[in-house]
């Protein structure tokens, strides 16, 4: 059984279909790229199984539980974290309050974790004291990701977390990913820097215009011709 399944899956917001019969799934300690071109309904089935979405048609089972209309608290609380592409951590408050805030439905002793969150992003251990919307762009995407992380997620959904970094940032963002997997995380992910994304991925989606285009391992996907020419650039 997979750990997150979408099947069939048609919504969208205000009536529009943007999602047009999707199917996804994510084993238990996979990362699954999703790749595509714009508007090709990537990070909408991504909030789609975080509960953001207006589903019509399709199931959506995470771990042998139907999720398909549950609200995003109730998710987060069977083991599913969401780092959206925006606006993604609290400007104002310091990173370790943001970090606080990442555990904000735990009532146990989440002291351990935060420990490991740090190990995880040093950086931010030297910068706990600072409010987020003081640092970088990559700066910002690790405190995002690291507060997901508090909650201890069995699926973590990543919505381009590389988006608008530099270089050097992507590539410690890709190895973080890596690292948190390597942790036993299972993880979705939206990117826009297909290549690099696919080349750590254990399967990647093709999606255009809200549907599966094609489906295998991150590895067949960079050798494959049609997808090379039509979506990575040749």
């Amino acid at each position: 059984m997979s750990l997150l399944s979408m099947t069939r899956l048609r919504g969208g917001y205000g009536g529009a279909d943007i999602l047009n019969g999707i199917d996804l799934r994510v084993e238990a300690g996979e990362i699954v790229v999703v790749v595509g071109p714009n508007g090709a309904g990537k990070s909408t089935a991504m909030k789609a199984v975080f509960g953001l979405v207006d589903i019509r048609e399709g199931r959506l089972v995470f771990d042998g539980v139907d999720i398909t209309r549950l609200r995003s608290d109730r998710l987060a609380r069977l083991g599913i974290s969401y780092v959206p592409q925006e606006s993604n951590v609290f400007a104002s408050m310091t990173v370790h309050e943001n970090l606080e805030m990442g555990a904000f439905i735990r009532r146990d002793d989440f002291s351990g974790q935060l420990a490991r969150v740090y190990d995880i992003f040093p950086p931010l251990k030297e910068k706990r004291a600072s409010r987020a919307g003081s640092l970088s762009g990559g700066q910002r995407q690790m405190v995002a990701i690291a507060r997901a992380l508090m909650l201890e997620p069995r699926l973590l959904l990543l919505d381009e977390p590389t988006a608008g970094l530099s270089p050097a940032f992507t590539e410690l963002i890709f190895e973080k990913i890596v690292e948190i997997n390597a942790g036993g995380t299972s993880i979705l992910m939206v990117e826009q820097n297909a290549k690099q994304a696919l080349g750590l991925a254990h399967r990647g989606y093709v999606l255009t215009l809200g549907a599966n285009r094609y489906e295998d391992t991150g590895a067949n996907l960079l050798a494959n011709r049609e997808v090379a020419e039509m979506f990575l650039g040749g």
